[in-house]
């Protein structure tokens, strides 16, 4: 049923009566199933745990419910096939302690990417799960979406994190503390990682000093955003970097390591001249380890802002170096088609190896 809605994203007129009945039978079957307000998760997405949240996708009404109960709205984004969505549900969403947590703190809903679910965000407009997922410029699933008490964002995770990471950016968001701290120095002391204390060195670095403009035929261009004590760092050297489709994809671009803290001076792909950390903060990088492309202009052309596994990782050095970007604005879509092409040539997929 469509519903007319007013500049607060609440139904208008005669919608608003039907909008309320609406609201009374929910409230009815639910009474009915046991009182509990979770109903069972739609099959559109993996393994939805069941005390994740069935609304009517409101989500101004949505955030104002959750914080008369004292709590925050989490919106999580994935798809089927989603193998970090996977090891989200299976290896966070079943730890006790961390459910616990999100249980107590936040109302959890579940969007799919390319659902076709029609949420109302807190602009009042509404939208299909996937024009809603293009709105806010989803490129990676699981993504999660943390809002405030008054629908502002108050912290955004794209990508996976592991669960001892992942538990700490919820009592991050819990403990209110997007307005006193930034979430990448609460994440250093809050997180305490088994990780390397120092930087990993590649030979296909580049090695300053660093002139990062991208002329006329010149190879992309990707940068590697790093700190010390980055288990996923670790892993991304370790394992992503040593495999030979990776490292026969980096021959076609231009590679260098920017440390988050580094004051190294350099020239911008825009031809800025500045310094490593000044033009990281410039860039918002806040997650560690972050690969931003850049091509031919200063353009960027595309961004990772997790830990990938190589054949994610394998496929966003090829979106860039395709140009596929320009013309598929979706990476999703990439990648699925990636692995369509290759398993038709008769080459085993996996994508969480």
């Amino acid at each position: 049923m469509m519903f007319s809605m007013d500049a607060t994203g609440a139904p208008a007129g005669r919608g608003r009566l039907a909008w309320a009945l609406l609201h009374v039978v929910a409230a009815a079957m639910m009474l009915a199933a046991g009182g509990a307000r979770a109903q069972q998760p739609s099959p559109y997405a993996i393994d939805i745990p069941p005390w994740f949240e069935e609304t009517f996708l409101n989500f101004p009404e949505d955030v104002r419910d959750a914080a008369r109960s004292g709590k925050r709205l989490m919106l999580y984004f994935g798809q089927d096939g989603c193998p970090y969505c996977r090891q989200l549900m299976q290896t966070s969403f079943t730890q006790r302690a961390i459910v616990d947590k999100t249980r107590r703190h936040f109302v959890a809903i579940a969007l799919n990417i390319w659902g076709d679910r029609e949420v109302v965000w807190t602009d009042g407009k509404a939208r299909s799960e996937k024009a809603f997922a293009e709105h806010l410029k989803v490129q990676f699933t699981p993504t999660l979406l943390f809002l405030d008490e008054r629908g502002n964002v108050a912290l955004r995770l794209n990508g996976y994190f592991p669960p001892h990471r992942l538990e700490a950016a919820l009592d991050y968001v819990a403990g209110r503390l997007e307005g006193r701290q930034e979430f990448s120095a609460y994440m250093k002391s809050a997180v305490k990682e088994a990780a390397s204390e120092k930087l990993h060195d590649q030979a296909f670095f580049l090695k300053p000093p660093y002139d990062l403009r991208r002329g006329s035929g010149a190879k992309p261009l990707a940068v590697v955003f790093e700190t010390p004590f980055c288990s996923g760092c670790d892993e991304l050297h370790r394992v992503g970097f040593s495999r030979p489709e990776v490292r026969s994809l980096l021959a076609g671009f231009d590679v260098v390591r920017i440390a988050l803290a580094e004051r190294t001076p350099l020239v911008a792909p825009d031809g800025s001249k500045t310094t490593a950390d000044a033009w990281a903060r410039s860039l918002k990088i806040i997650y560690t380890p972050s690969i931003a492309f850049f091509v031919a202009g200063g353009v960027e052309a595309f961004r990772i802002e997790s830990y990938l596994r190589p054949f994610h990782l394998a496929s966003s050095f090829e979106y860039v170096s395709s140009g596929a970007w320009r013309t598929q604005p979706s990476f999703q879509r990439y990648v699925q088609g990636r692995a369509e092409r290759m398993r038709g040539k008769g080459q085993s997929v996996d994508l969480w190896q």
